[in-house]
């Protein structure tokens, strides 16, 4: 059965236009590289405990691999019954939609079927195709499921799309939101001036996944021009794989900068913030090694943290880069504050139970 933004329950539909923090939810294995589900069932309740307005589930953070080795629906459906049966609210849930358009319809079709409210749409799949090949993609996979758009950066598998592209898409009635996550300030420019050319605004709404500046996404205005007047445009919310560590700390700098927004103007502290969520970043997510140990990054903290078992990925190659671990050591030391350890600590044997 397919699923039309109208449809969602008004609570939803009203988290998402208000902004909520949304983490992209991690796969947990066990040495053998198997589904670990005590452990997956733990960063589940973790996430819920944490404050969060929803899940992003089967997306690159959850490791796009689970389609080759049969875990997509089981994970998505994991999330779905181990969320609902800890939480006390209502949570977004979206679904990480891949591939080219028949397998993509089939995993929006799963999605709707488990209970999801969302698709976040990756376009990876549709390399070297043209931009009406990739509308009509998206309009067929929007005749499922409320879209997402996900504007993936080329180092992790994205690739470049102008403004006219984001017209297009934000002009899709089923289009509830973009996921903005080039890593480039002149790209997330050309979503804003998409979604705002397209007269969407309302609409479609903006969540950050610029791991590399989520403060000052989130706190500054947007400007594009449109019939020769300025219309300014805000991030409301994020949907980030930086989220999926640190968590309870997320929810509550989401709470603290859409309060700054509101109250204006912004403290010097509010903006200084920014560099050093980034310099976490930096080292969850490998820069320095052009995002290689990304997801092991987090895998790491989550470890430590006593969360996940070990950092493993479904590819064996797939770990921490030379030098990370130290990285990961430094900002931990020098960033502290922005940790939630003593607050996993307490409740650890909860979610493990």
């Amino acid at each position: 059965m397919a699923l039309h933004h109208s449809q969602l329950p008004p609570e939803i539909l009203s988290m998402i236009r208000r902004g909520v923090a949304i983490p992209a939810h991690p796969l947990a294995l066990d040495a053998e590289r198997r589904f670990d589900r005590r452990r997956q069932r733990a960063l589940t309740r973790y996430y819920v405990d944490s404050g969060v307005g929803g899940l992003a589930v089967g997306v690159h953070t959850t490791q796009f691999a689970i389609r080759e080795i049969g875990l997509y629906e089981p994970v998505l459906a994991a999330a779905m019954e181990d969320s609902k049966a800890w939480a006390d609210r209502s949570l977004v849930m979206v679904a990480g939609i891949c591939g080219k358009t028949e397998q993509a319809v089939t995993e929006a079709q799963t999605a709707v079927r488990l209970g999801y409210h969302a698709g976040l749409l990756s376009l990876s799949a549709l390399k070297g195709a043209s931009t009406d090949e990739i509308i009509a993609h998206c309009r067929r996979v929007a005749e499922e499921i409320p879209l997402v758009g996900f504007y993936l950066q080329p180092a992790v598998g994205g690739m470049s799309l102008d403004a006219a592209f984001w017209e297009q898409f934000a002009a899709i009635e089923n289009v509830i939101a973009i996921k903005v996550a080039p890593f480039n300030r002149y790209r997330t420019l050309d979503v804003v001036r998409g979604v705002v050319a397209a007269r969407a605004e309302e609409r479609v709404t903006l969540y950050t996944g610029n791991d590399d500046h989520i403060v000052l996404d989130l706190v500054t205005p947007f400007i594009a021009i449109r019939d020769g007047m300025p219309v300014s445009v805000r991030f409301k919310g994020g949907l980030l794989g930086h989220w999926s560590v640190w968590t309870r700390n997320a929810v509550r700098m989401l709470d603290q900068l859409q309060k700054a927004v509101e109250a204006g103007p912004l403290s010097p502290e509010i903006l200084a913030l920014d560099s050093r969520v980034t310099d976490c970043n930096s080292a969850f997510f490998d820069v320095a090694h052009d995002f290689h140990g990304c997801i092991a990054g987090c895998h790491e903290i989550l470890h430590r943290q006593g969360l996940l078992e070990g950092i493993w990925c479904i590819d064996p190659h797939e770990g921490l880069s030379p030098g990370q671990l130290e990285e990961i050591d430094r900002v931990s030391r020098d960033h502290a504050d922005l940790s939630d350890d003593s607050f996993v600590a307490e409740n650890l044997h909860r979610w493990l139970a």
